[in-house]
């Protein structure tokens, strides 16, 4: 994982937590509207990725379980991990390209609303990815993967191709990389990874057109299946994002100019609502700032933002980072993980940080974006997080127009009675995350992640509910 060259420990600080009358009349713990959805409390808990699938990509009971879990602590609304649209295999996460998944969502959802006695909103991610590949060995790349031109032949001064990969193989890397194009060299270096802009590629130059279908099939399967809402996500390194990133340079319309990059983003969403009941609740999630050289900013945001409010998406979830682009170089046999490099630390940073530490980074940014919708003239609710592990903090954040609901995905994985102890007038019980990070490290490795403050708790022998390797509990303890 990136580390920043500043070594500041910044400490966890919850502040003040209040009693029971004191949160009843809070900004955190009152109703609002998101759409045609109205939610108990202005609390939201992000999607995460848990690795809890099955090998099939169905809602077993580990993936039912973690969801339970987080209900019984009743928040406002429980964003389901980002779940694929597609019928294609794609390991132990969740997928949604198929009737037949529908009923083990089915369980998920009735099982999220008997946890939190009908009180939490259940909305559903969905995401589209485009392939990549785990970093290849230097020789196997050059003997095998490589596409021969004759700028290796000349290069090499050989013209078989056995010599001419044979030559290539022996070269130093720093001679290596003046032979390959910037594109093979990062095959190389990091692993190939298709980009929205390889038109060349059928199945790429195609996306605008069998996308918006895919996604509305799902949001109708996420609707037979009993979720209140759709979130689509437009974030991080995925497809979506990729459309809306200042690095998109299709040349079909779908990239370049704002106008463009935002248009297939709206077209996904149109098709969306069209497709499923008004009574579902439709917004996106998407990068306040992308955080890499030449990538968009807040006011890159704060326009695309207002476009989605225009368009009459119901709520609008900011994130942040998270990009390829600066990704760290994977070993061989492993892929790049998105989440490594300088923009991965914009989106998860630690305790060990900068000056601006690991609380409330998204804020300026979240703000700008919000104050552009509003002077827009639309209300939509803005959804903010950022390193958020107390009531005071959130409760700041929405008095100063930051957010209109409060995200957050850590702390609620460290004590997900959170949010109830605090509406109980019981702060002082709440676990509180280190953000140490443990919980990221888990899931770069696509291990099932759990937190380390108490995975360990209360372990007994044969006991149910434990991970692969039988040394870590699935979810917290129960809090009575």
């Amino acid at each position: 994982m990136f580390k920043p060259a500043e070594r500041i420990i910044h400490r966890p600080d919850p502040g003040a937590w209040p009693d029971a009358e004191a949160a009843a009349v809070s900004r955190l713990f009152s109703p609002v509207d998101v759409g045609p959805l109205r939610l108990a409390t202005r609390t939201w808990v992000p999607a995460m990725v848990p690795w809890r699938a099955t090998p099939d990509g169905e809602a077993g009971p580990d993936v039912i379980d973690w969801y339970a879990r987080f209900a019984k602590g009743r928040p406002g609304a429980i964003v389901i991990e980002a779940t694929g649209i597609r019928d294609v295999p794609s390991g132990p996460l969740l997928r949604i390209g198929d009737d037949r998944f529908i009923p083990g969502l089915a369980r998920l959802a009735d099982a999220v609303r008997e946890a939190s006695g009908g009180e939490t909103k259940l909305l559903i991610q969905l995401i589209d990815f485009l392939a990549i590949k785990r970093r290849p060995d230097r020789a196997t790349f050059l003997s095998r993967f490589l596409a021969l031109t004759d700028r290796h032949r000349a290069a090499t001064g050989e013209t078989a191709d056995a010599a001419v990969r044979a030559a290539l193989i022996a070269m130093p890397d720093a001679q290596l990389r003046g032979v390959l194009d910037a594109r093979d060299w990062e095959s190389l270096a990091q692993g190939f990874r298709e980009r929205v802009t390889d038109m060349d590629k059928p199945h790429i130059a195609e996306l605008p057109a069998v996308l918006p279908g895919l996604f509305a099939a799902a949001a109708a399967r996420a609707e037979a299946a009993g979720f209140d809402g759709i979130e689509l996500h437009y974030a991080h390194a995925y497809t979506m994002a990729s459309f809306l990133s200042a690095l998109n340079e299709r040349p079909d319309g779908y990239g370049g100019a704002r106008e463009n990059r935002v248009r297939l983003p709206l077209e996904v969403y149109r098709a969306v609502r069209g497709a499923v009941s008004q009574k579902l609740a439709v917004g996106c999630r998407f990068l306040a700032e992308e955080c890499i050289p030449g990538g968009n900013t807040a006011e890159d945001a704060a326009w695309f933002g207002t476009e989605f409010a225009r368009a009459g998406m119901d709520f609008l979830s900011l994130s942040r980072g998270g990009r390829f682009e600066d990704a760290l170089q994977p070993k061989p046999g492993e892929a790049a993980y998105p989440y490594t490099g300088p923009s991965g630390y914009e989106c998860m940073p630690a305790y060990i940080s900068d000056a601006r530490g690991p609380y409330g980074r998204n804020l300026a940014a979240a703000r700008a974006i919000r104050s552009a919708v509003r002077e827009a003239g639309f209300a939509t609710p803005v959804v903010t997080v950022g390193g958020v592990h107390g009531f005071a903090q959130a409760e700041a954040m929405l008095a100063a127009e930051e957010a209109d609901i409060v995200g957050s995905a850590r702390q609620t994985l460290a004590d997900p009675d959170w949010f109830l102890k605090a509406r109980m007038g019981r702060g002082s019980e709440v676990r509180t995350c280190e953000f140490s990070n443990y919980c990221e490290g888990l899931d770069q490795k696509h291990k099932q992640v759990t937190c380390k403050l108490w995975d360990r708790q209360d372990l007994a022998p044969g006991m149910d509910g434990l991970s692969h390797d039988g040394k870590r509990r699935l979810t917290a303890p129960a809090w009575e």
